[in-house]
């Protein structure tokens, strides 16, 4: 049961540094120009940092809702889910 605790207790901390940064100045404008693309706006802009190079737009107001956009690292938008 210790080992199982401890196994769990590491999988949560080594998660936890892998949380996702801030995007560049020059990443969050490009994020923004494809997001505008799809006739949206705003939201809060992420760079994962487990080596995928996805790049996400989370609470971004489109005319029919609130969507997350998540977008490779050339920029283009590969899936759009309702938040």
């Amino acid at each position: 049961m210790k080992a199982i605790l401890l196994a769990l207790a590491a999988c949560l901390l080594s998660t936890a540094a892998l949380a996702d940064q801030k995007p560049s100045n020059e990443e969050a404008a490009k994020i923004k120009d494809a997001v505008s693309a799809w006739g949206c706006q705003g939201g809060t802009f992420e760079k994962e940092t487990e080596g995928t190079g996805v790049l996400e737009a989370e609470d971004v107001k489109c005319k029919d809702g609130n969507y997350d956009f998540r977008l490779t690292s050339d920029y283009k938008v590969f899936a759009i889910t309702m938040d």
